[in-house]
């Protein structure tokens, strides 16, 4: 799944720490979620869009090449 945290953390000049605070994880975490290596679990998709003002599905996209046919 792609998304577009890294792009709204660094717009709203927010580090991969402050985020991780706002929303009860470890900036380890925001780190997997920004480079794909983590989906976010159901409620901490919800907190991120609460965080970002915005829906969830402008903050995480499918993925074409995982898509199965």
């Amino acid at each position: 799944m792609r998304n577009e945290i890294k792009a709204l953390r660094t717009e709203r000049r927010w580090s991969q720490a402050e985020l991780g605070t706002a929303l009860g994880v470890s900036r380890q975490t925001v780190i997997a979620i920004e480079n794909g290596r983590y989906d976010p679990s159901l409620p901490l998709a919800f907190k991120l869009a609460a965080v970002f003002g915005a829906p969830i599905e402008e903050l995480f996209h499918p993925d074409p090449e995982q898509e199965q046919p």
